[in-house]
C-alpha cells in the first residue's frame, strides 16, 4: 500500500511510522512533519530495524505548505496513487478556559481541525475506492466521555474532525473512499507529558502507534463513519 502520515516525528505517528515500516516490501510510506530533524531520525531508525523498508520523510506543514509540490511528489513516486492517509498531526494546550486566548483557539482549530481538511481536500483525488481515510481523534471529543479541566479548546477542536468523519464518509461513498476516526485515550507521548508534567499513561506510545498502523491497514474491511474509542 501507499501510505501518508502526518505528525510523523514524534509520538504516536513516529511508532505508527515503524509499525509500518516493519512489513518488508509491503507499503510504500510518507512520513509527514515539520522538522526535518526528526524525520531524519525516523528513517534512520525505520531502516535500522527494515533495510527494505521505503520510507520518504518529507517536512511539509499541513497547514501553510503549497500542496502542489506534494501532489508532485505523489505523481513521481507514488505512481499517483495513495492508499491510506492517516490524519495524525495536531497540538495541544492544557489551559483553563477563563485564561484562553483568541489565538490559542485558533492555534488549535487549525492544527487539529482545518489543516486536516487541508490535507484531505488536497489528496483524496489520489486515493482510488477502496482506501482509508484515519482522522485521529481524542476520548476529549467524544459525546458523552468523561472530560478534562484545561481541554476545552483542544476538546472542541478535535470534535470537529469526529463530525467532519461522519460527513465524509458520507459524501466519499460513491467513491469507494472510506472514512473512519479513532477517538484515542492518552498514550505517553511528548505532547502528553508538556501538557501534563509527571502524568504516566498506562498505554505507551508504541503500543498506541502500532494499534493506529494496523487499524489504518484494516479497519475499512468493518467500518465507515465510525468515531471509534480507543480507550479503557
Amino acid at each position: 500500500m501507499n501510505i501518508i502520515i502526518t505528525g510523523a516525528s514524534s509520538g504516536i505517528g513516529f511508532e505508527a511510522v515503524i509499525e509500518l515500516a516493519a512489513s518488508a516490501g509491503k507499503h510504500k510510506i510518507m512520513a509527514l512533519a515539520r522538522s526535518q530533524e526528526k524525520l531524519q531520525k525516523l528513517a534512520e531508525i525505520a531502516l535500522g530495524l527494515n533495510p527494505e523498508a521505503e520510507i520518504y520523510p518529507v517536512k511539509f506543514d499541513i497547514i501553510y505548505d503549497d500542496y502542489s509540490a506534494l501532489q508532485q511528489f505523489i505523481n513521481t513516486h507514488f505512481e499517483g496513487r495513495v492508499d491510506v492517509l492517516i490524519n495524525n498531526a495536531g497540538v495541544l494546550i492544557n489551559k483553563p478556559f477563563t485564561e484562553l486566548a483568541g489565538d490559542d483557539f485558533v492555534e488549535m482549530i487549525q492544527s487539529n481541525y482545518l489543516g486536516h481538511v487541508r490535507a484531505i481536500q488536497s489528496l483524496h483525488g489520489f486515493m482510488p475506492a477502496g482506501s482509508h481515510i484515519v482522522n485521529i481523534g481524542s476520548m476529549g471529543a467524544y459525546q458523552g466521555s468523561a472530560k478534562f479541566t484545561g481541554l476545552s479548546a483542544y476538546s472542541a477542536s478535535k470534535a470537529a474532525l469526529h463530525t467532519l468523519t461522519e460527513c465524509l464518509a458520507q459524501e466519499f461513498n460513491e467513491l469507494g473512499i472510506k472514512v473512519n476516526c479513532l477517538a484515542l485515550g492518552s498514550a505517553q507521548t511528548e505532547m502528553l507529558e508538556k501538557a501534563f508534567p509527571g502524568y504516566e499513561s498506562p498505554v505507551m506510545a508504541f503500543e498506541m502507534g502500532k494499534y493506529v498502523a494496523d487499524f489504518a491497514l484494516t479497519g475499512h474491511k468493518f467500518f465507515n463513519g465510525k468515531i471509534l474509542p480507543v480507550a479503557g
